[in-house]
């Protein structure tokens, strides 16, 4: 049986932050996953760079079963309806599910609460603070690096959509480390190395 990866985008979402996560579980994962995209409504959610996507799921009709959600970053996790996520978010996290965010998306889950006791990162911290307030007593865990996994939590800066992809993919199994690891090297450094011929 496959396993259900759910992106849940928003307007204005980063397109490239998802596209190099879902290609790679695609490529990689041998037909073994399934992508699936969640938004607020079933409208069309336009990203950053205007592709437009209609979404599989809206928030109310996400499916019970799935292997981890992916928050993705962009322009809207500070608006009012954003807070409709949290639900979902929740849940992810109480099924001890692998559980991902990304630029506003990783503080958006600072605000849910769920970073207050895994190690993990974000922007910035001081606007982490700000935004989620006293729901935020996560301060001792942040580290300022670019990608951090801890447990099934998975948070990054708006800096790290390589890295990012890299420490979902390792958290999933998609592929052997080996494999994810030269997949990061090739698109991060653009390096490749040739198989040898056998003589």
């Amino acid at each position: 049986m496959k396993k259900t990866i759910l992106f849940v985008i928003l307007q204005q979402y980063a397109d490239w932050e998802a596209a190099y996560i879902s290609s790679a579980i695609t490529m990689l994962g041998q037909g073994q996953y399934d992508i699936k995209t969640v938004s607020l409504s079933k409208d069309y959610v336009q990203s950053i760079g205007g592709f437009r996507i209609l979404p599989d799921y809206d928030i109310k009709s996400v499916p019970n079963d799935y292997d981890a959600v992916v928050l993705i970053g962009g322009m809207t996790w500070r608006n009012e309806d954003a807070w409709q996520v949290k639900v979902l978010v929740e849940d992810c996290n109480q099924k001890g599910k692998i559980l991902g965010g990304i630029c506003d998306a990783s503080a958006f889950l600072g605000t849910v609460g769920v970073l207050n006791d895994v190690i993990h990162t974000s922007n910035d911290l001081n606007d982490l603070k700000q935004w989620a307030g006293s729901i935020y007593t996560g301060e001792e865990k942040y580290v300022a690096r670019q990608a951090v996994r801890d447990r099934n939590i998975i948070t990054a800066n708006g800096t790290a959509p390589m890295e990012f992809a890299k420490e979902i993919l390792l958290a999933l199994n998609v592929a052997s480390e080996e494999k994810v690891v030269d997949w990061y090297n090739f698109h991060k450094l653009g390096l490749y190395v040739a198989p040898i011929p056998k003589m």
